[in-house]
């Protein structure tokens, strides 16, 4: 990461920060309320090949039950676990807004590669090897281009095996072209677009279609894992 893209990081969230502390206190009181502690869900991701943080979402899933080794990427078999409250901050991706913290810390940008779990780093190691020569970051050009898709594919399995194994064919290798081609052609007017296009996306959930379709929608259909 050059100096500038880290400046570039911390003086955007933390003026982000200072904008929405409102909005994230706000949300952070409603899932207390609703949902109970933790508020908050630390992810183990990988920041390199050989060295993981720990990412900081607001809790979208309620503890698995005992017993049951809760692993790999989120599809639809998971769903159970969701409230309504859970899939409407997974889709607004206001959850991720603590993820600024992060940033600050430097254990991620604001545009790069979505940092992986440690399975698919230790399963594909040639490949990220190269996709995290990328400092990750909250969103990317992955995020944006396949992120429906991903949305799609995960959501209709039924199994954690079923999940793991279409995110390993399906999603690993085209998400990995992406944050290879952002690499090849980062800049910091792409990564302007990036996050320009990112909040276009997010306020075009606001138009009030995710919130009539969340009481009709399948339990057994849920916004897929974005990591």
């Amino acid at each position: 990461m050059t100096a500038g893209k880290r400046a570039f990081d911390l003086v955007v969230s933390i003026l982000l920060l200072a904008l929405l502390w409102p909005l994230l206190a706000a949300l952070m009181l409603v899932l207390l309320a609703v949902e109970g502690r933790p508020v908050f869900y630390i992810a183990e991701r990988m920041r390199t090949p050989h060295e993981a943080f720990g990412l900081i979402k607001l809790r979208t899933m309620r503890p698995a039950a005992y017993g049951t080794r809760a692993t790999g990427v989120t599809g639809g078999d998971k769903s159970a676990r969701m409230s309504r409250l859970h899939r409407l901050l997974r889709r607004s991706r206001a959850d991720e807004l603590p993820q600024l913290w992060n940033v600050i810390r430097g254990d991620i940008s604001l545009v790069g590669p979505r940092p992986p779990l440690r399975i698919y780093v230790d399963a594909f190691p040639a490949l990220y090897e190269r996709v995290l020569r990328s400092r990750p970051g909250i969103t990317g050009l992955a995020s944006l281009r396949y992120h429906a898709t991903e949305e799609r594919l995960l959501a209709a399995c039924r199994s954690p095996e079923e999940t793991d194994a279409v995110y390993r064919r399906r999603c690993v290798p085209r998400k990995a072209a992406l944050d290879m081609l952002y690499q090849r052609h980062a800049s910091v007017g792409l990564d302007l677009w990036i996050l320009a296009q990112t909040m276009r996306a997010v306020l075009r959930r606001r138009d009030g279609r995710m919130l009539r379709e969340a009481p009709a929608h399948s339990t057994r259909r849920v916004p897929a894992n974005r990591d």
